[in-house]
């Protein structure tokens, strides 16, 4: 959906419904993996991306005991 698709309540988005402190946690990872990637210039961005997605499903479903 990317930035211009949350609306302010003043509390949280009113479309997904995520707190703007949970939105802004996200957008500060996405954007630190974004500036480790052009940092170590990567030119394989999508097998990085999918790696780093992959690596996070195992570790999330690991920590809740459903790996």
């Amino acid at each position: 959906m990317g930035k211009t698709a949350c609306r302010d309540d003043g509390k949280q988005c009113i479309t997904c419904g995520r707190s703007f402190d949970e939105i802004t946690q996200t957008r500060n990872l996405i954007d630190a993996l974004a500036e480790f990637a052009c940092t170590q210039r990567y030119h394989n961005i999508d097998e990085f991306s999918a790696y780093v997605a992959e690596k996070v499903n195992k570790k999330v479903k690991h920590r809740q005991g459903s790996a």
